[in-house]
């Protein structure tokens, strides 16, 4: 049940006041997990970044969280620790081999409670390979079941398309959050976006909501990005998250040191923005 939320003092990038986010209370249990996906067919939007960082967040504060790489080039691996080319077993093994087990493909992580199941270039011939498999939109759904009851939350790091392993991961999530850059060309592809999402509501996963759009790279010191933010707010209201992700160098420093920022930089703005953005969520009811 979602909590009654003290509002703080003054209104924030997004122009509504910010609401004071609790610390969420521990957990007694874990599972079953909501599954969220990262969505956004436009590349270069923080997709990868806030999928590491959001869920050690959520790590943080005594969830346990599976990621899961869907982008064939790897990068939510890589930004793990993982050399994604040197692995027997990935989601790709998952998808297309019979008899292969969710639990013998997840790989731990440094950060305690935050597991993973990696993906490489291999992922990029399922797209191909999928097509003649019977109910081939829901293989990645069955695929991962096994798995739900370990976890608090899953996270799919989605490939920047909307092709049928975008489909996929749709049809496995119970929620869709939308990284969107603060700038205006990003704008543009949010419509089809909504529309993928709104034809897999309809025709194959009727549960399927959109959790939230996240407003990445900004600056505040731009009009651009303030305007950016303005308008994204106008179109979609109250389904934008009031937290907003700033635009440091401080978030690839961290890939290359293949660490969450909250871990490499624990004070730093840019870990407390996805330290926030895990209470909104648990907050709005979309993580446990």
């Amino acid at each position: 049940m979602q909590e009654e939320i003290e509002l703080g003092p003054q209104n924030g990038p997004t122009g509504r006041p910010v609401p004071v986010f609790p610390v969420p209370a521990p957990l007694d249990r874990h599972g079953p997990a909501r599954v969220i996906s990262m969505c956004n067919q436009k590349g270069g939007v923080g997709k990868t970044t806030t999928t590491i960082n959001l869920g050690a967040a959520l790590a943080e504060y005594g969830r346990r969280v599976l990621l899961v790489d869907f982008d064939p080039q790897g990068a939510l691996s890589a930004g793990l620790g993982i050399n994604p080319h040197e692995l027997d077993k990935t989601v790709y093994q998952l998808l297309m081999e019979r008899g292969t087990d969710v639990r013998e493909v997840i790989r731990e992580t440094a950060v305690d409670g935050l597991d993973l199941l990696p993906a490489n270039i291999d992922l990029s011939a399922a797209e191909v390979q999928l097509v003649g498999e019977v109910a081939r939109e829901s293989v990645l759904s069955r695929a991962l079941r096994p798995a739900l009851n370990d976890y608090d939350v899953v996270l799919i790091d989605c490939q920047p398309s909307l092709g049928l392993l975008t489909v996929n991961a749709l049809t496995a999530s119970h929620g869709v959050l939308i990284p969107l850059e603060c700038e205006f060309f990003a704008l543009r592809g949010v419509a089809l976006l909504v529309e993928t999402i709104e034809k897999v509501q309809e025709r194959l996963n009727p549960a399927l909501e959109v959790d939230g759009i996240l407003a990445t790279m900004y600056d505040g010191r731009t009009l651009h990005s303030r305007e950016v933010v303005t308008r994204v707010v106008d179109a979609f209201g109250d389904d934008v998250f009031h937290t907003v992700i700033g635009r440091t160098v401080k978030f690839p420093d961290a890939s290359v040191a293949a660490e969450p920022i909250t871990s490499y930089a624990a004070n730093h703005p840019g870990a407390e923005a996805y330290r926030q953005l895990a209470r909104e969520l648990v907050s709005r009811g979309d993580a446990a």
